[in-house]
C-alpha cells in the first residue's frame, strides 16, 4: 500500500515539475525537454481544449487576438502602418495659421477630390472581412433553374421563344388602345334614392321571382325569426350610477348609498355565520359519551326482547286451548270439495246477469239526473276558469316582476358586483386629489351576465395534466 501511495504520489509530482519547467527533486523526476510529449487526438474537442490550455496555444491566442484588435480599432498592424500615419511634425503656430489661411478658400476641384469628414466617420477603419452569408448566394431550386435556362438557350438557338416573350413582342406590334378617363361631365347622373325604402330601385329586378330561387341564389336574405329581435333583458346596456356614488354627493344621496353597502354586508356576513354554525364541532356538553353511544347502539333491541317475552306465554296458552278444543273446519275448503249442481249454477246465472241490469239501470238513472245538474256544472266550469286565469294573471305578473333579475344560464348563480362606495373620511373636495373607482371592464362584463346575454362564469383553474418528476443532480448531491 505505501509503495502504491508513493508512486501515486511520484507521477503527481512529476507531472507539476513537468508544468512548471524546472527539474524536480525527488529520484524519480525527469527533465521536461527529454520528456516524452503525450499525444492525442487533435481532430477532437478535447484535443483543442489541450492545445489552447498549452503554454505555445494561450501565446498564438494573445497574438491573434492582438493582431485582430488592431484591424479593428486602426485598421491594420501598427508596425506596418507609416511613420506619416502614427506621428506629425510641430512646425509652430505660424505655420498652422498659414495652412489654415491657405485651407479658407480652396479651389473648387481640391473640395471635389477631398472627401466630406461625415464620409469619413461612416467609412469601416476595420480590415476584418465581414463573415460571409452562405444563405444569401443560395437561391432555391438553382439546380431546376439552371437545367431551364440551358433548355432556353438551346431553344432560342433554334429560333423558338419563351411564351412571355411571344406574348411582350406581340404586344409591342400592337400595342392596346388607350382608354381615355371619363370626366367629371361625363359621369352618369343617378337620381338619390332611400336605402331603407321598400321600393329601393335596386330590388326591382327582384320583383317578381320566385322566393325559393332568390333565397338559393342568395338574392334575398334569410328571414330573421321574432325571437331575435327581443331583447334578453329590459334592464338597460349602461345604467346610470347611483347619485351617492358621484364625487360631490349630497349628504342623504351618499347616506342612503351607505345603507345600501352596509345591508349587502350584513347579508354576506350572516351567510358566513350561518355556514360556521353549520361546520362548527359540537360543544363539550353536545359531544357523544361512551354511554350515549351504547344508548344509540342498543336502541330497539330491549324493546323487541320484551315484546317477544310478552308474546311468548300468551302464543302459549293459546296453543294449550287449541289442543284441548279443535277448530272447526273451514267450510270454504268443503265447499270447494264438493261439486255444484246444475240449480246452483243457474241461480248464480241468474244473479250475475240480475247485477249487471241494475247496474245499467243505475247508470241510466244517473244520466238522466246530471240534466238537472247542468246549472252546477256550469258553475263548476265557470270556476274553473276563474281559477286557471287567476293563475295565469299571477305567471304573467312573476314574469314581469322576474324580467329584471338575470336568468340561469349555467351551473353558476349571478352575483352582484360590490358597491363602489366611499366613506365619509374618504371623499375628496377636489377632482385632482380623486382617486378612480371600480372597473369599467368588469362593469361591463358583469352588464352581459345582467342581461342574460354570457352566462356567470369563473376563472378557469390551472390542473397540471402530468406528475411533476423531481429529479436531484448529481453536481448538487457532490456538494451536499
Amino acid at each position: 500500500m505505501a509503495a502504491g501511495g508513493g508512486g501515486a504520489a511520484g507521477k503527481r509530482g512529476s507531472k507539476s515539475d513537468a508544468g512548471s519547467g524546472f527539474l524536480g527533486l525527488r529520484p524519480t523526476s525527469v527533465d521536461p525537454a527529454l520528456r516524452r510529449r503525450r499525444r492525442g487526438p487533435r481532430n477532437k474537442k478535447r484535443g483543442w481544449k489541450r492545445l489552447a490550455q498549452e503554454p505555445l496555444g494561450l501565446e498564438v491566442d494573445q497574438f491573434l487576438e492582438d493582431v485582430r484588435l488592431q484591424e479593428r480599432t486602426v485598421g491594420g498592424l501598427l508596425s506596418e502602418a507609416p511613420d506619416e500615419k502614427l506621428f506629425y511634425v510641430d512646425t509652430g503656430p505660424k505655420e498652422k495659421e498659414r495652412i489654415k489661411k491657405k485651407t479658407r478658400a480652396p479651389k473648387k476641384s481640391q473640395r471635389l477630390q477631398k472627401p466630406l469628414r461625415v464620409d469619413l466617420v461612416l467609412e469601416n477603419p476595420s480590415k476584418v472581412p465581414a463573415p460571409k452569408d452562405i444563405l444569401a448566394h443560395q437561391v432555391p431550386n438553382a439546380r431546376k433553374l439552371r437545367r431551364k435556362k440551358q433548355l432556353w438557350e438551346k431553344l432560342a438557338q433554334q429560333g423558338e421563344l419563351p411564351r412571355e416573350v411571344r406574348k411582350a413582342q406581340a404586344r409591342l406590334l400592337s400595342p392596346p388602345a388607350p382608354q381615355a378617363k371619363p370626366g367629371p361631365q361625363d359621369a352618369v347622373q343617378q337620381p338619390f334614392y332611400d336605402l331603407w325604402d321598400p321600393n329601393n330601385p335596386l330590388d326591382k329586378p327582384l320583383v317578381g321571382q320566385d322566393a325559393f330561387f332568390l333565397e338559393q341564389t342568395k338574392k334575398k336574405g334569410v328571414r330573421r325569426p321574432p325571437r331575435l329581435h327581443v331583447k334578453p333583458s329590459p334592464v338597460p346596456a349602461v345604467e346610470v350610477t347611483p347619485a351617492g356614488a358621484s364625487y360631490n354627493p349630497t349628504f342623504e344621496d351618499h347616506q342612503a348609498l351607505l345603507l345600501a353597502a352596509h345591508e349587502v354586508e350584513l347579508q354576506r356576513q350572516k351567510a358566513e355565520e350561518r355556514l360556521e354554525r353549520q361546520l362548527a364541532l359540537p360543544t363539550g356538553e353536545q359531544a357523544a359519551t361512551q354511554e350515549s353511544v351504547f344508548r344509540e347502539m342498543c336502541e330497539g333491541l330491549l324493546e323487541e326482547s320484551d315484546a317477544e317475552d310478552e308474546a311468548g306465554p300468551a302464543q302459549g296458552t293459546e296453543a294449550e286451548d287449541g289442543a284441548a278444543e279443535p277448530a272447526p273446519a273451514c267450510p270454504a275448503v268443503e265447499r270447494k270439495s264438493e261439486k255444484k249442481t246444475e240449480q246452483q249454477r243457474r241461480r248464480e246465472r241468474a244473479a250475475r246477469s240480475l247485477r249487471v241490469q241494475q247496474a245499467a239501470l243505475r247508470a241510466a238513472r244517473l244520466q238522466h239526473q246530471e240534466l238537472f245538474r247542468l246549472r252546477g256544472i256550469r258553475a263548476q266550469v265557470a270556476q274553473r276558469l276563474a281559477e286557471l286565469a287567476r293563475r295565469r294573471e299571477q305567471r304573467r305578473l312573476r314574469r314581469l316582476a322576474e324580467a329584471d333579475k338575470p336568468r340561469r344560464l349555467g351551473r353558476l348563480k349571478y352575483q352582484d358586483p360590490d358597491i363602489d362606495v366611499q366613506l365619509s373620511s374618504e371623499l375628496s373636495d377636489s377632482l385632482r386629489t380623486l382617486k378612480p373607482e371600480g372597473n369599467i371592464l368588469r362593469d361591463r362584463f358583469k352588464s352581459f351576465q345582467r342581461r342574460n346575454m354570457i352566462e356567470p362564469r369563473e376563472r378557469a383553474k390551472f390542473k397540471r395534466k402530468y406528475k411533476v418528476k423531481l429529479v436531484e443532480k448529481r453536481a448538487f448531491r457532490e456538494i451536499q
